[in-house]
């Protein structure tokens, strides 16, 4: 009878031992009461309590965790527009019963004061500026959640806007606006292209014709020199200046008219060519450079020097 009734009695104290023991994982804190008051917070590895006294009252991980909220609000131009705003955050170590008795849906107040504080600082800014200055929104979000939380025992490590969502005839306006200053923005860079290529053409053009122009002049410089050194030479021979002169042209007249005749292709004509005109040229050139002569000679004559006088 003695030990019928000792293996039960056994049996309840083994339960009651292993009741005794629980684990606590990495990471994590575990808030204890006895008789229904809180007691103690342990924290990872094997911890003891007293069974049917002390008991589990909770668990809170010590992991940083992130909550999503996706706020609707409108811009100050206005425009209605989505915000996805990602909260990171952490219990704090040694504030474990704040977290765990003071706050009980801490979700549900971040997600609350994430709203308030969107909804406050969106309206301010043109949906320009909500793109560009997303950080000073994150920034404010964060200083009012630490701000709050802080006293629940909650630390904020960042804040994060993540996405912007306007509405969609609004990002077509955007694209299409987007596409026009790009497209003004081309003709312009084709417009000063075609101006550089505008100038740049006069300018090469202007230095052809002073290059041209140079030669030209060289051209001509040369030509005077060989006449000057044929009149030299038909001078040697006994054939003055006039008659020199007159030959030399007559000699180029019919060399030109040779060049000519050498060309199949071309349309060029000189006036006049008949036999005659050779001859007819000669003459002329004979009788201006006598006229001149004489013409020279008279003006002598009628304005004697100083010295004679």
């Amino acid at each position: 009878m003695g030990n019928f009734l000792l293996f039960p009695l056994i049996f309840v104290g083994a339960i009651i031992l292993f009741a005794s023991f629980f684990i606590v994982k990495q990471q994590t804190a575990v808030a204890v009461e006895r008789f229904g008051r809180f007691h103690s917070i342990r924290q990872s590895g094997l911890n003891l309590k007293i069974p049917l006294i002390d008991r589990i009252a909770g668990r809170l991980t010590l992991k940083i965790q992130q909550l999503d909220v996706i706020i609707e609000t409108k811009t100050l131009d206005d425009v209605f527009v989505k915000l996805k705003v990602s909260v990171q955050f952490v219990v704090i170590r040694e504030k474990v019963y704040d977290a765990f008795y003071k706050l009980e849906y801490p979700h549900d107040q971040i997600t609350s004061f994430v709203f308030d504080v969107v909804r406050a600082e969106v309206p301010k800014m043109k949906l320009d500026d909500v793109f560009v200055k997303k950080d000073d929104i994150a920034i404010a979000v964060k200083r009012e959640l630490q701000e709050y939380m802080s006293d629940y025992g909650y630390d904020i490590i960042k804040t994060l806007v993540t996405d912007i969502d306007p509405d969609a005839q609004v990002k077509q306006a955007m694209n299409r606006i987007n596409a026009s200053e790009r497209e003004k923005i081309a003709a312009q860079f084709e417009g000063d292209a075609a101006r550089i290529l505008i100038v740049e053409k006069a300018k090469a053009e202007a230095e052809s014709k002073r290059l041209q122009g140079q030669g030209i002049a060289d051209q001509r410089r040369e030509i005077a020199r060989g006449l000057e050194e044929s009149v030299e030479v038909l001078n040697k021979v006994g054939i003055n200046s006039q008659e020199a002169s007159a030959l030399i042209v007559v000699t180029q007249h019919y060399d030109t008219l040779q060049s000519i005749g050498e060309e199949t292709n071309t349309n060029l004509i000189l006036l006049p060519n008949s036999p005659q005109a050779g001859s007819d040229m000669l003459n002329n050139m004979v009788a201006s450079f006598t006229a001149s002569n004489m013409i020279g000679e008279s003006m002598k004559k009628s304005n004697p020097k100083k010295g004679d006088a």
